[in-house]
């Protein structure tokens, strides 16, 4: 199976997702307790200026996630892997180690988030909390295991369930206080409309470093675009929106768990306790199974099996010594570092390799190997980027996001022009020359 190949190209044989196998991916993704505790946020814009900037924000922040997505569409491979060309085959181990960090904390958090909801709602008998964390982790890590000739069937039947169920608990809301009482609703304080579109931007822009793990199984580059951009959007969107009329509706900062109470409440215990489960299933299973591919990037030996299964027991083990609280901020630090990371890596993808990677192998010493295997222009620019990102979050109210992966990608393609000159390729069919 293609789970020992380590990080050679996905062949056309094995891709076999199409666009809406890559709609209920990322629906999947989307349907998450952090996406509507993040709506909750935008609570000072109130209703309509929130919901607008909801889909102001998506619609940026998903077109570098799907553009992202293109490149393992049409290389076949995994996110990481895709750095090498940028960074170097040595260079993109950095940014391999941060994310290994950030996906198995990320995994740890959401299994706690998904453990506290779990136990709110339908107390666990005798182990409470910790019953419900070794649960998801372990149906997690499995659904991780099976591989993505499987995920597409798992995915119709849980991401379907659960549009249906959000449904329900849009009705709820809506029922409970009604749409002109949410767009009446006032709020306290203020909020930069900038500042706001940087909460949503964010939220896409996190899954950038593991985009083409799962892209690269399109059966086509057109529809993975779509279905990655339309997917997240359209359920992101939607669960930001829930988040913030909740909040206002109720005065909460805690969303999420408020629409879980109302949907108790109601009578409806056991849709309420699918939503929190099945949600933490769809969500956390690209974080255990990009970590082992992340992980094949430095040691392709591991094999996904083994590193999705030694993801999956950290991420748990991390969730039950430790509550979120105690390094989502270092979580969120490291996460930012990818806004200007890809930014480099899109700008030479597209601009100064016009979309042609991998024509003369993976990596080595003759292929991306720079100066012992780094590209200094990639770094220099990274480094800035971040630094820009850090400078605009910290003392301006522009957002960071956007703006740090177009300063990236710029410094770094001006970089390239002044040290590297124009990149060599490989004959792309015999007898015809580059």
């Amino acid at each position: 199976m293609e789970n020992d190949r380590g990080i050679e190209p996905i062949g056309k044989e094995a891709r076999n997702l199409n666009g809406m196998d890559f709609f209920l991916l990322w629906a999947g993704a989307a349907v998450s307790l952090a996406e509507i505790w993040a709506g909750g946020l935008l609570v000072p814009l109130g209703f309509l200026s929130g919901s607008l900037v909801i889909i102001i924000g998506h619609v940026i922040g998903n077109t570098p996630l799907a553009i992202g997505g293109m490149i393992g569409s049409r290389t076949g491979i995994p996110t990481m892997v895709a750095v090498r060309p940028s960074f170097g085959v040595r260079g993109s181990y950095f940014p391999t180690v941060l994310n290994l960090v950030q996906l198995v904390g990320w995994t740890g958090v959401m299994l706690w988030i998904g453990g506290q909801a779990a136990q709110a709602v339908w107390p666990f008998p005798g182990m409470g909390t910790k019953g419900w964390i070794l649960i998801a982790g372990v149906a997690t890590t499995v659904w991780a295991l099976v591989g993505h000739r499987y995920w597409k069937w798992l995915q119709r039947i849980a991401v379907t369930a659960l549009l249906v169920l959000c449904c329900v608990m849009t009705f709820v809301i809506l029922h409970k206080y009604g749409l002109n009482r949410l767009m009446a609703a006032s709020s306290k304080g203020s909020m930069p409309v900038m500042l706001g579109l940087d909460l949503v931007i964010a939220m896409p822009i996190s899954w950038l470093p593991l985009v083409c793990d799962y892209s690269r199984y399109g059966k086509g580059t057109r529809s993975a675009f779509w279905g990655t951009w339309v997917g997240y959007f359209l359920v992101s969107s939607w669960m930001y929106v829930i988040g913030l009329g909740a909040a206002l509706a109720t005065k909460t900062a805690t969303p999420d768990s408020m629409v879980l109470k109302l949907m108790v409440d109601l009578g409806l215990l056991l849709p309420a306790l699918i939503i929190v489960l099945f949600s933490t299933f769809t969500t956390t299973f690209l974080d255990i199974y990009s970590t082992a591919v992340s992980a094949l990037n430095i040691w392709p030996g591991l094999g996904e099996r083994r590193g999705s299964l030694a993801c999956g027991m950290l991420g748990t083990a991390l969730a039950l010594l430790f509550p979120a609280a105690a390094y989502e901020d270092f979580l969120l630090l490291i996460g930012s570092v990818f806004c200007p990371l890809f930014g480099v890596v899109l700008a030479d993808y597209f601009f100064l390799r016009k979309q042609r990677y991998f024509e003369s192998g993976l990596g080595g010493k003759g292929t991306y190997w720079y100066l012992n295997g780094f590209n200094p222009s990639a770094f220099v620019a990274w480094g800035i980027g971040f630094g820009l990102y850090l400078l605009l979050q910290r003392q301006t109210t522009w957002g960071s996001s956007i703006p740090s992966l177009v300063a990236a990608g710029m410094i770094y393609l001006v970089l390239m022009a002044l040290f590297a000159g124009p990149p060599k390729f490989a004959a792309r069919e015999k007898g015809k020359k580059a």
